[in-house]
């Protein structure tokens, strides 16, 4: 046990802190409770693995919404360049796409996965998989000491409650690098968040991000699978616009996803813990002023004055929206073109660049990419990772009170809070001796 670094978590954080602090020359022990490493990462940017974003570093912080300045220390050490690097340095060869989002060359999750794996090998970092830690060791200084955990393999209850089937792993420091409560189906479901309430840590109330939304008009799965391009979208609390953005969204047989929607999910998942009214407000025609519009309204009812109003709008909008516009319009869809006045013209234009939509729930944790609350970033020093209430008890990832919006910014902070807590847990071992 003389240097034994404890990682708990096959994810992006976890595998990053096991390979730093193996390479940094500690005894190291991953326990994964999958049988394989790397599920989150296996599923992340739709199969494709969204890895860093090629922005500047120095903007990051602005993109987690979720206490972002915690980052500081961790994206200065370990930023996006020295990500792509690392990767390169695997044989991981990466390209930038819209949004600076970057991305693995093959378009293959695996690959990252792939290389995380060598990088462990080449340092002999012990993997065990398929099994799930049950219990942090601490002494009364408090100080870890190492873990309790058992196969999942044969994980009935009488079985988790023997003693005699229960293994213990000895450590100077541990790595709890669990994830959030997102994607549940890849193994991460809050087991961190109990341990740190056990500790004397807060666990700030884990709610779903980057998530889609559920709405109680029914027009949306009229408009299943319609992506909208060059729109403007805005969230509302209590009649109080909070944020907007630009971008694509897509309608759904729920209500509404896409780039937009997810990164305005986070304040509407906060607003609906708290019993607060949310709704959505689309502009289909951001790029125009309301006179703007008008103008542009009269243009293609004189062009098709001869034509009915549910045949007149096929140049500004999409043909499977036109019928939904339609009928929130209250205009008769049979009243000819060229005598729609201008009381009505104006109505029209006000729904084109204020659609509202009222949301009441968002889809949940099992489709949310990302979990905002976690472990209080209070008590974790930000310069090491390591617990101010536990000496040998470091955090990487999810697990923490962190999030961030899409385009790469979550994967980079776990992989930069792993690098962190890996080279600090070895560095913390190694004092030790």
């Amino acid at each position: 046990m003389s240097n034994r670094v404890i990682v708990i978590g096959g994810g992006a954080a976890g595998l990053m802190a096991a390979g730093q602090a193996a390479a940094a020359g500690a005894e190291v022990v991953l326990i994964e409770k999958m049988p394989r490493l790397g599920s989150k990462i296996a599923i992340s940017g739709k199969g494709r693995c969204n890895l860093t974003n090629a922005g500047d570093i120095s903007d990051f912080i602005k993109y987690y919404p979720g206490n972002g300045k915690f980052l500081y220390a961790s994206l200065k050490q370990f930023d996006n360049q020295a990500l792509i690097d690392f990767f390169e340095s695997l044989g991981v060869k990466t390209k930038i796409e819209r949004g600076s989002r970057v991305f693995p060359e093959s378009d293959e999750a695996e690959a990252v996965i792939n290389a995380l794996q060598r990088f462990l090998s080449r340092h002999k970092v012990k993997v065990i998989l398929g099994h799930t830690v049950k219990e942090l060791l601490l002494t009364d200084g408090p100080k870890v000491t190492g873990v309790k955990f058992i196969s999942t393999k044969n994980n009935s209850p009488e079985k988790q409650n023997d003693i005699s089937q229960q293994e213990i792993c000895s450590a100077r420091a541990v790595i709890v690098a669990t994830g959030g409560a997102s994607y549940p189906g890849t193994g991460s479901t809050g087991d961190g968040y109990v341990w740190a309430e056990k500790t004397g840590h807060k666990v700030v109330r884990p709610l779903p991000a980057l998530v889609p939304l559920r709405t109680s008009e029914q027009w949306p799965r009229e408009l299943q699978g319609l992506t909208l391009k060059n729109v403007e979208v805005s969230i509302w609390v209590d009649g109080v616009k909070k944020d907007k953005q630009f971008g694509e969204m897509l309608f759904t047989h729920f209500g509404i996803s896409g780039p937009v929607i997810l990164t305005l999910s986070r304040i509407a998942s906060h607003a609906l813990a708290e019993n607060k009214k949310v709704e959505v407000r689309i502009n289909l025609k951001p790029a125009l002023t309301p006179e703007q519009l008008d103008l542009r309204l009269l243009r293609d009812f004189s062009k098709f004055r001869n034509k009915q109003f549910k045949n007149s709008l096929d140049e500004l909008l999409p043909r499977k929206i036109i019928p939904v516009i339609v009928s929130l319009s209250e205009i008769q869809s049979d009243k000819m073109a060229n005598e729609i006045n201008k009381k009505e013209r104006k109505k029209l234009g006000a729904l084109l660049q204020d659609l509202k939509l009222n949301v009441t729930a968002t889809l949940g944790m099992a489709t949310a990419i990302v979990t905002s609350g976690g472990v209080d970033i209070k008590k974790i020093n930000p310069a090491t990772m390591e617990s101010r209430l536990v000496k040998g008890l470091f955090w990487a990832g999810e697990v923490i009170d962190i999030d961030g919006i899409t385009g790469g910014y979550n994967l980079q902070a776990a992989f930069s809070t792993g690098y962190k807590a890996g080279r600090a847990a070895a560095s913390a071992v190694a004092d030790n001796n």
